[in-house]
Parts: structure tokens; sequence; C-alpha cells
């Protein structure tokens, strides 16, 4: 059990795609002017990740070291064109709004670098808990940026949720600051910079804060022999 806490905790802070590893920045910044964009980019995400862990892992006995990597891009680019033909058939809206950064996730370099360094090294069930670890990290970092820059640049949140993902999501739809005009900056390019710049430095000192709280444990328990 200690092993697969150690996976989500990896998967959902420590080794995050983002904040952990700076990887997949380009959609990061690109579909984050709202948390209902960067949950459905998330859960797409999601999605390739667990599938592509899970059939790398069960065919990692049958693929050859010399041909592993472009059968594991195989792979993924046909799970994406999956992907992106289920969301255009099923909620058209998002798949417009999402646009290229549905097929993008083929170039997703977090998505094969998993595959390559756990997937085809471990067995199913743990392949297919970092996946889903992998995955969940970097969507709840996506729907934490594009729910800053939609509350600071509009003062709404998951705003055409009902639209973009379904009517069952209607319920996340809200306004958080009424008659708010809302500022330009934090919902265009460089607003997305500066918001993922200040979870960086939250997320650097939070660190700072844990290693340094962990040391003086350490040097009380010295203390005490």
């Amino acid at each position: 059990m200690s092993k697969y806490r150690t996976i989500v905790s990896q998967g959902m802070w420590g080794n995050n795609i983002v904040i952990g590893q700076s990887l997949a920045l380009c959609p990061l910044l690109a579909v984050t002017s709202s948390a209902t964009n960067g949950l459905g980019l998330g859960l797409a995400t999601t999605a390739v990740m667990v599938a592509a862990n899970v059939l790398v892992s069960l065919a990692k006995v049958m693929i050859s070291k010399a041909v592993r990597i472009p059968v594991n891009i195989i792979i993924i680019a046909t799970l994406v064109t999956m992907i992106d033909a289920i969301l255009n058939a099923w909620l058209h809206p998002l798949h417009k709004v999402l646009g290229l950064f549905i097929p993008l996730i083929v170039t997703n370099c977090a998505i094969l670098g998993r595959v390559e360094s756990f997937a085809s090294r471990n067995p199913l069930l743990p392949a297919l808990v970092d996946g889903l670890a992998m995955g969940l990290g970097f969507t709840w970092v996506l729907v934490a940026l594009g729910g800053i820059r939609e509350i600071i640049g509009s003062g709404t949140l998951f705003s055409n949720a009902s639209l973009l993902l379904g009517e069952q999501f209607a319920f996340l739809e809200m306004t958080v600051i009424a008659d708010y005009h809302g500022l330009l900056l934090v919902i265009l390019p460089p607003g997305g910079f500066l918001v993922l710049g200040a979870i960086l430095g939250i997320r650097q000192k939070l660190t700072l804060v844990s290693e340094e709280k962990q040391h003086a444990e350490e040097v009380t328990a010295r203390g005490s022999v």
C-alpha cells in the first residue's frame, strides 16, 4: 500500500507534470483562460495517460527494445485520435474551444516519458495508478490555473460548463464576484505566466518549509538520544 501511496503523492505533488517537472506548459498556458477549459483538457489527457500506461504495461513483453519508443508513440497517437473523435462527436463545443490542443496531446512529452520510464518497466496495476495519478495531477493544476485566471479576469468560475462539458456539469457554474468588469490581462497569455509563476512560488515555499521542519525534527531527535 505504501508503494501506491508514493506513486499517487508523486503524481499529484512531488513529481507533478507541471509544478514538479515543468512540462506541458504550452497547452497549460494556452487553454486555461477558464477552469472549464482546463478541466476538459485535463480529463482528456488523463484518459490518454491511463490507457497508454495500461496498454504499454500489458504489451511490454511483446515489444522489442529496438522499436519500443516508436510503438509507444503509435499507441499514444491512436488513443489521442480516438479521444479527439469522441470529443468531436459528443462534446463538440468543447472540441471547438480546445481545438488543436487535443491532437497535440500526442506531443506531450510527459505522456511518452511516463510510458517509457514507468509503464514499460512495471506491472499493470502500478502502471494504471501512475497514469491516473499523473493525469489527475496535471488536471488539478490546469483547473487551479484556469480558475484563478477566470475569477480575477471575469469574476466567474466554470463558466459555460454545461455547454462545453454537458448539462451534468451545470452545478459547477457560479458567479464569484457580482458586477465585476474583470481584468483582461489575467485572461490573456501574460496572465497565464503570472499566475503559473505565483503557483510555482507557493509550491517552492511550501517545499522549503517542509524541509526546514523535517530538518528541525531530525536535529531534535539526535539531541534527545
